[in-house]
């Protein structure tokens, strides 16, 4: 009963999700085993090793049975005109169309590297997308590697009215030659090192004076040095570039998973507000609109409304308007003095944001209680 995009959306979150399992919980436990202490975990009765253990023998049913459910959906999309293409299936235009924003777009932002005695492997950050290479020129065989940055576009898509589209990895994957002119390819795939993210701010140390926002830029920072806890791989990859990989990331081949589907499937979301109107009505759920609350007038300033009587407000069924409008309005207003507000979340432009502001630039005395520990934000 499901709308189709909306299970491909919830692949996405299964896809997040086991991330960050790998993230915290393998990362916590991995941490576990470098402790000469022994522990046994109370629910499971393993120690630490054997839980890595356990973890590491289930988690490929998971990948094929996402596998299995991501060329279902992709089979079902395609029927309706929503097409994850891969390069080979271009026609002659839509192959220039491709190639021309890769020149314009990608290529620029991209550093390949040929891996030698004089230059290094490099530090690969957590859940970033490479092409991994094995490359040839003559008799001498070298590794290579093509880091795609986070801040690249995840997809292009094809000037259609319907919504054709490649990802941006596997178009690079597909034209890597073009950036390694002198050399063969001998083969490539698509790969993502997970790395530990389980840092607790409290366990380091602060320097004198630091400001505690500073300080979580430094353990944000710290995240993403941290030892790997996976290497995942899409497309055809040798024993020997797995062997290759694992050494240099210090990995054992019971952490390298291999999958079928992407790796990083954020896209989907921003996938979705490209969906013609049409796609959209039959693949997604229907949109919800919150409501404007019965027991408040739109029209009338709200501070007396709510002196007169209490109101309570249920997210998401309500509207965040009434609530935004009250901020704006003390902020402005002669008769607040003080505004105190505990924040769980904010978006990175937030009008809320922008009244507090004003409000304490009005001589007003804001105090804002915020989460700064979001564990991936």
């Amino acid at each position: 009963s499901v709308p189709l995009f909306e299970r491909l959306k919830f692949l996405s979150i299964f896809t997040s999700n086991l991330d960050e399992f790998f993230m915290i919980r393998v990362g916590s436990i991995y941490d576990m085993t470098l402790s000469k202490e022994s522990h046994v975990d109370s629910k499971s009765g393993l120690t630490p090793a054997e839980q890595l253990q356990a973890i590491f023998q289930t988690v490929p049913a998971l990948y094929k049975q996402r596998d299995k459910a991501f060329s279902h959906l992709d089979k079902r999309l395609r029927a309706c005109n929503i097409c994850c293409l891969r390069p080979d299936e271009l026609d002659g235009q839509e192959r220039k169309q491709a190639e021309r924003w890769l020149r314009d777009v990608i290529f620029p932002m991209l550093s390949p590297m040929v891996i030698n005695s004089h230059h290094p492997f490099p530090h690969l950050p957590s859940k970033s997308l490479s092409v991994a290479l094995i490359l040839r020129r003559e008799e001498e065989r070298c590794f290579a590697l093509i880091p795609l940055p986070k801040r690249l576009p995840t997809f292009f898509q094809l000037k259609e009215q319907v919504l054709r589209y490649l990802l941006t990895e596997q178009l690079v994957m597909a034209y890597a030659e073009k950036l390694f002119s002198s050399y063969q390819v001998v083969e490539k795939c698509v790969i993502s090192v997970t790395r530990n993210a389980d840092i607790s701010p409290e366990d380091e140390d602060y320097d004198v004076g630091e400001s505690f926002r500073a300080h979580m830029l430094k353990v944000l920072k710290k995240r993403s040095r941290l030892a790997p806890v996976r290497l995942e791989i899409q497309g055809e990859c040798s024993d020997e570039l797995v062997s290759y990989l694992c050494q240099r990331l210090e990995l054992s081949r019971e952490q390298v998973f291999r999958s079928k589907s992407p790796l990083a499937m954020g896209y989907v979301y921003a996938l979705e507000g490209k969906l013609p109107s049409e796609s959209a009505a039959a693949l997604c759920y229907p949109k919800y609109v919150p409501q404007w609350p019965s027991d408040l007038v739109q029209g009338e300033k709200l501070i007396p409304q709510v002196l007169r009587r209490d109101t309570l407000l249920f997210y998401p069924y309500h509207s965040m308007d009434p609530f935004l409008k009250l901020v704006k309005e003390a902020a402005s207003d002669p008769a607040v003095l003080s505004i105190k507000i505990t924040i769980y979340r904010l978006a990175s432009t937030a009008k809320l944001v922008e009244y507090l502001a004003a409000a304490a630039e009005n001589g007003k005395d804001v105090t804002v209680l915020m989460e700064l520990r979001a564990r991936f934000d």
